[in-house]
């Protein structure tokens, strides 16, 4: 091998010399890019860069016969230090993404947390803890599906449409009995409809629930009912209620009962579905009931949301105070919503105070509610964004989404035993009844039924069956619900 002269081996070093003193000077520079990124520029670490640059300056007589690779391994380390400085504060980032980056060190964890988690959740996330008792529906109090049963007892003329019943009051449960009260309509035909209401006569109705009374009757077991006859009779004319007394409710209050139900003063769709609220009392749960013919629960002022009427009274004592919680359907048809309001008042006669925040519900077509720990909870069912959910409210006033659900009964009257002695440790329902308002196949023979349903809303009852989420129904029932001839029309498929 030829060797070297010394000014060649001088030359040689002093490339290697120029090259080691500009990678270095690149990794400075990009070091500066990193930090000053990163608002984490450290002033030992740059002058260490300095430092390693400038000992190996080729005015030293190119003495380094190599380049300083330790040199490139204590700039890492301290590269690797400035990076983790502790005393230096986090960046106020503009993005929530990055700052969470930063912050989770963990992914949401396999087993479900029983009670919020101390780490960031999404919006829906959040709700699971913040609206709902428990993130799992099956542990969820206020959570249940729900299970139908024929009635046993009642006669409906053979569906031919002449005999109705529906809308019945929460259960009481008196003398080794239950007790329900219920909307019955026997009229000679079946009802014209509530858009040929002017075709309804003294003797022809408008709608199912025109020309009715309110009756009651009894059952040993919940399921085989016994009628045992009206209880509030149409009142002469024109006492309120004399067209029609429907949609009844039950209060017990100190030893006396009081039946709350809407009093027609017209045809139901003659101007649509106004009426107001009227009462009945009696010494026993069997009657006789006395009226006290007058308004309990007026309407509302002109141009308020209740100013027609006022649906559904149903009553429980809550604070020691009589709470009438009732609906109202505003704004023109067919654009309208209900909406459920409260009345309070020290005496079941009155006078009753609507509460200022009224109406308390955005959704739900009629009042169910029942005593549930220190508050009230609701079955808000049809109609409305909210519909077909569990809502509970620990004042019984500002409701909130507990659940959602689905088949829920319709016009549901429960059997709640502390309906009016709960004194804040309402225990929840487990059954009920309700109404199907399409128990006849033909709109000529238009009639409601009364069932009876069950569920699992206790806080003394666990039937896991209840709070199946995965409930499964005839592909027949979603076929029910086919396009109309005109919808077919507007997609451009065949007419049946």
């Amino acid at each position: 091998m030829k060797k070297l002269r010394p000014a060649d081996r001088l030359i040689g070093e002093l490339i290697l010399e120029l090259s080691y003193i500009y990678i270095m000077n690149i990794f400075k520079d990009l070091l500066i890019k990193i930090l000053s990124f990163g608002k984490l520029v450290l002033p030992q670490v740059i002058e260490s860069a300095d430092w390693l640059i400038k000992t190996n300056n080729p005015s030293s007589h190119c003495k380094v016969r190599y380049p300083k690779v330790g040199g490139v391994f204590v700039l890492l380390f301290f590269l690797s230090l400035g990076c983790v400085n502790p005393n230096e504060p986090k960046p106020n980032s503009q993005n929530p993404t990055d700052e969470i980056t930063q912050t989770t060190t963990t992914g949401y964890p396999w087993d479900i947390p029983a009670t919020k988690p101390d780490r960031p959740l999404s919006a829906g996330m959040e709700r699971l803890y913040d609206n709902y008792l428990a993130p799992r529906p099956e542990d969820n109090e206020l959570f249940s599906s729900f299970k139908y049963t024929r009635l046993k007892g009642f006669d409906y003329n053979e569906e031919n449409g002449t005999i109705s019943r529906r809308d019945p009051s929460k259960i009481l449960k008196e003398n080794g009995k239950y007790y329900v009260w219920y909307t019955k309509r026997h009229t000679i035909v079946p009802p014209v409809g509530f858009s040929r209401a002017e075709q309804s006569t003294d003797k022809i109705p408008s709608t199912d629930w025109d020309l009715a009374e309110i009756w009651y009757a009894t059952s040993l077991d919940g399921l085989t009912w016994e009628e045992q006859g009206v209880a509030i009779e149409r009142p002469d004319k024109p006492t309120v209620g004399w067209r029609s007394v429907t949609t009844t409710d039950i209060l017990k209050w100190k030893d006396k009962y009081y039946l709350y139900y809407q009093g027609f003063l017209e045809a139901s769709g003659t101007k649509g579905d106004h009426c107001p609220v009227a009462v009945s009392y009696a010494d026993d749960i069997d009657g006789p009931w006395t009226p006290a013919n007058k308004i309990i629960i007026p309407n509302g002022e002109k141009g308020t949301w209740d100013q027609f009427s006022i649906h559904d009274p149903y009553p429980l004592v809550y604070k020691d105070k009589i709470y009438v919680y009732f609906k109202a359907a505003y704004g023109d048809r067919p654009d309208y919503l209900v909406g459920n309001g409260l009345a309070i008042a020290d005496n079941p006669l009155g006078p009753f105070t609507k509460h200022p925040l009224n109406p308390l519900f955005n959704s739900g077509h009629e009042t169910a509610l029942f005593p549930f720990k220190e508050g009230i909870a609701s079955l808000t069912i049809r109609n409305g964004n909210e519909s077909n959910t569990i809502q509970y409210a620990p004042d019984g006033v500002n409701f909130d989404i507990a659940a959602v659900t689905q088949l829920m009964p319709t016009a549901a009257g429960s059997y709640i035993p502390d309906a009016f002695d709960s004194n804040g440790d309402g225990r929840g329902i487990t059954w009920g009844l309700c109404h199907f308002i399409n128990a006849s196949k033909d709109q000529k023979t238009y009639h409601s039924q009364l069932a009876r349903f069950d569920c699992d809303l206790s806080l003394d009852v666990h039937d896991p069956e209840m709070k199946n989420t995965q409930v499964w129904y005839d592909h027949q029932v979603y076929f029910n619900q086919a396009l109309n001839e005109k919808q077919r029309a507007e997609r451009g498929l065949p007419i049946r």
